[in-house]
């Protein structure tokens, strides 16, 4: 039985996650689980899936968390994520929290031996070098859960290194893809949180709309699969059909396609290498959908996916910078302080303040991350909206 750490338990992917792990109890059993705030939905998940240890976000939650259910062990906050991570009983964790809080209770999971089943890809934008040396070293699997990373992972299924060409992140093109640049400068967060295609939470689908998300993913993709940037290729797929695709070197295209769900990528990487069907599928008939159209990304319209080819070519704590400034900037937005576009003017000023003359280390990583996100918030309150 695949024992879980679930990290994220509230959130869309740790939904998910639950699903699965209910629809095969025989092969599934979540040991440990964190949640921040939601209450109502943490007692629900507690009552259904009994685990041993649960983290939550404050020490108030805790105290009334330990009312009602007095035979389990709480942890709070950060230290509270590294306990579930590092559960003795858990063997694989799965981490679905969102935003650089992911980052210590993965590197405690792959120090413990723990398997990881990777959807928090700010992990391996700050620090991709050190966790996957870690990972290495302690010889863990780092699974992707994102469904980009998952359908590059199962193209690439018995492919030798040296026949890979280029590997092709599809993008939905998020809320606003139909705007132009002019036409952004009024958007509410309601819009920007109406995606076309997928249901998420709100900071992913801020992150969709101006294209920050895939630029994570493509620095997650250089690290996950040891890609030079230079090979990495994103393109506009408004169906969401294709979820990723890889060239190989005679020119053959090998595509992952399916219907937008979850479920198969979290499946698939906590039964790889073997597959289940998914209960209670979703419909998915190609004959049904008739046409799947690919263009070409407008670097120029989505600048933040131009800049995470930057910073991440540039390397170093570059990618920390960009993800911390976009942290703190999106949930500016999200929280009415700073409007949609003024969100990518404090992550390229951000980035274009931060100078790197030495070699950095994790720890400077880490202090670098929380740098930025003191300064970019410091800009905010000076500057406010615009």
């Amino acid at each position: 039985m695949k024992k879980i750490a679930l990290l994220g338990a509230t959130g869309s992917i740790g939904t998910s996650t639950v699903d699965v792990v209910l629809a095969y109890p025989e092969l599934f059993k979540i040991v440990s689980l964190t949640f921040h705030s939601n209450i109502e939905k943490g007692i629900s998940l507690i009552k259904q899936l009994q685990p041993q240890f649960v983290g939550v976000g404050s020490e108030e939650t805790r105290v009334e968390l330990s009312r009602h259910f007095p035979n389990i062990e709480f942890g709070v906050g950060e230290t509270g994520l590294v306990q579930a991570a590092t559960l003795e009983s858990a063997n694989v964790v799965l981490t679905a929290v969102s935003g650089s809080i992911g980052l210590k209770p993965t590197m405690a999971a792959i120090g413990a031996g723990k398997d990881i089943a990777l959807a928090n890809k700010e992990t391996l934008v700050m620090a991709g070098k050190w966790v996957m040396a870690a990972a290495k070293k302690h010889e863990v699997s780092i699974l992707p859960v994102d469904s980009e990373h998952s359908a590059i992972y199962q193209c690439l299924e018995g492919q030798k290194p040296e026949n890979l060409k280029e590997l092709v992140i599809t993008a939905s093109g998020g809320s606003f893809r139909d705007l132009t640049r002019s036409e952004l400068k009024f958007v509410t967060l309601e819009q920007a949180l109406n995606h076309p295609n997928w249901s998420m939470g709100q900071k992913i689908t801020i992150d969709s709309a101006t294209m920050m998300n895939k630029g994570l993913e493509v620095i997650e993709a250089h690290w996950l699969f040891g890609t030079d940037y230079d090979k990495i290729k994103v393109v506009l797929h408004k169906e969401s059909i294709v979820h990723s695709m890889v060239v190989l070197k005679d020119g053959a295209y090998l595509a992952q396609l399916g219907p937008s769900d979850m479920r198969e990528p979290i499946q698939y990487a906590l039964t790889y290498p073997e597959r289940l069907p998914i209960k209670n599928e979703k419909e998915f008939d190609l004959t049904k959908i008739g046409q799947l159209h690919f263009e070409p990304m407008d670097l120029v319209r989505f600048p933040m996916l131009a800049l995470a080819f930057k910073v991440g070519k540039k390397g170093g704590s570059y990618p920390t910078v960009y993800n911390a400034a976009n942290e703190i900037a999106a949930m500016a937005f999200i929280e009415g302080r700073i409007s949609y576009l003024q969100i990518e003017d404090f992550v390229q000023r951000a980035v274009e303040n931060h100078f790197e003359t030495t070699e950095v280390t994790l720890d400077d990583v880490i202090a670098i991350d929380q740098q930025t996100r003191a300064i970019v918030e410091r800009w905010i309150k000076e500057e406010g909206r615009l």
